[in-house]
């Protein structure tokens, strides 16, 4: 049995050793797989993912996919054709394979972003379970090896919701994805639990005393707030469902962060915020599709035909055609990946430092974007606005204040964020946990309780 944290930006795997969970290496990615995947071609997924698959879900699979595996075939003799490897790539070398060639094969990073997404054709749908089926293969495979033995029962950590707009629909739709792709991959059992809650237990391991615990988890693609009552006679029942005071969430998280970071903070160097020769202020919404990867309907139409002949007369018709053109460079070349990413690195550097220099010489040779804390903070004030409200929403539900605040998840690490959650309780002790691992090691405990 394993705790299986399949995060919006990394994945990782638990397990009990004696009364503590161990967060497992993942093979030369460590002990963290960046939650990416990178395809020679898209359909070719469907085709690595088959030959993958346990023996008794092949025919099944096959039966379901014929078309799909038909049209990888096709594409599998184009690649041997011209000497390209068939094979997938996850985590950073399948960032590695997206930036050697940014406008060739198939990248997607956090697909667990679009899992509940409004408008999905079916298509989509197998398209998204093939490929989280493909990250939780190659997850399920390196756990194994570490093992060396089968692994045939997760917890699987779900935020308390995946997309705001839909509620429950959207919840249903990405958790049976997720189940889907488990079982097919070979998992027989497989459980869910709410991050911050499975966060929440990671910390209630230490406690001594009934303690009413706010838990933020501020992840890759959510932040989820939970209200609960610990302490080490509740950490004793398996039914927590009376322990639980409130739930907030809303799909607001680290990708968001970078989104608005690479929109507000490095899009005026494309721009944005520029005039045309008419002095009329310049189109913003090429901007935003630009840069908003977990949007597949924007990203959709930033890369469209038409968008780049709009592009084209924008140069044109801008006060400052150098700027804009660079725009066009990012959507000819398909760039939108690089540059989020470009922001990403910023803010993980912004940790550490109190400004950074982001080069983007890919782009346009002369091309450096100076960003600092400050850039940082007003770039996200809506993101912080919104998990401000999350955590107001949660306080409210459950009726009572929390004694104290404990805070995970990779996007915590900020001090820009560390500032702000500082700011939102003045009187109240705030504990912060294992950025990375509280999530893992909860789900691993929950796994133990409810297997054994």
């Amino acid at each position: 049995m394993i705790g299986f944290d399949y995060g919006t930006s990394n994945c990782a795997v638990g397990v009990m050793e004696g009364n503590h969970p161990t967060i497992l290496p993942l093979g030369s990615h460590g002990r963290y797989i960046a939650s990416n995947l990178y395809a020679p071609s898209r359909a070719v997924i469907v085709n690595w993912l088959h030959g993958r698959l346990p023996a008794a879900e092949q025919d099944t699979f096959k039966r379901q996919r014929t078309i799909a595996l038909q049209q990888g075939q096709a594409a599998l003799r184009e690649l041997a054709l011209d000497a390209i490897p068939a094979e997938l790539a996850f985590g950073r070398d399948a960032l590695a394979s997206y930036l050697q060639a940014p406008d060739e094969g198939y990248y997607i990073k956090s697909p667990k972003s679009f899992l509940g997404a409004s408008g999905l054709m079916p298509q989509q749908i197998e398209l998204f379970e093939d490929i989280v089926a493909a990250m939780m293969s190659n997850v399920k495979t390196l756990t194994e090896a570490a093992l060396g033995r089968t692994v045939t029962q997760t917890v699987i950590g779900r935020p308390v919701n995946f997309q705001g707009l839909r509620g429950e629909e959207s919840n249903r739709q990405a958790l049976a994805i997720l189940t889907h792709a488990a079982k097919r991959v070979g998992f027989k059992d497989v459980e869910f639990q709410f991050e911050p809650v499975a966060a929440g237990f990671e910390y209630e391991a230490g406690l001594s005393r009934e303690t009413r615990v706010l838990v933020v988890d501020i992840g890759g693609g959510t932040t989820d707030c939970s209200l609960l009552l610990m302490g080490p006679k509740r950490a004793a029942q398996q039914d927590r469902g009376p322990d639980l005071l409130s739930h907030s969430g809303e799909r607001v998280g680290g990708n968001d962060l970078d989104i608005a970071l690479a929109l507000k903070g490095m899009m005026p160097a494309f721009g944005l915020n520029s005039l045309l020769k008419t002095g009329k202020a310049i189109p913003v919404h090429s901007y935003w599709q630009a840069v908003a990867i977990n949007d597949i309907n924007l990203q959709t139409e930033f890369y469209s035909a038409a968008n780049g002949r709009f592009l084209q007369q924008l140069v044109r018709d801008a006060a400052q055609p150098e700027l804009v053109n660079r725009l066009l460079t990012m959507q000819k070349n398909r760039l939108s990946y690089r540059v989020v990413n470009a922001a990403e690195q910023g803010k993980i550097a912004l940790t550490e430092q109190s400004a950074q220099q982001v080069g983007l010489s890919d782009i346009d040779q002369e091309l450096t974007i100076r960003l600092d804390r400050d850039d940082f903070a007003r770039a996200c004030q809506r993101e912080l606005n919104r998990i401000a409200t999350l955590i107001a929403e949660a306080i409210a539900q459950a009726g009572t204040k929390p004694e104290v605040v404990f805070v995970t998840g990779g996007t915590a690490r900020s001090p820009v964020l560390n500032r702000f959650l500082q700011q939102q309780f003045e009187h109240t002790p705030i504990v912060v946990g294992d950025h990375f691992g509280s999530v893992t090691a909860g789900l691993t405990r929950w796994a133990e309780k409810i297997y054994s």
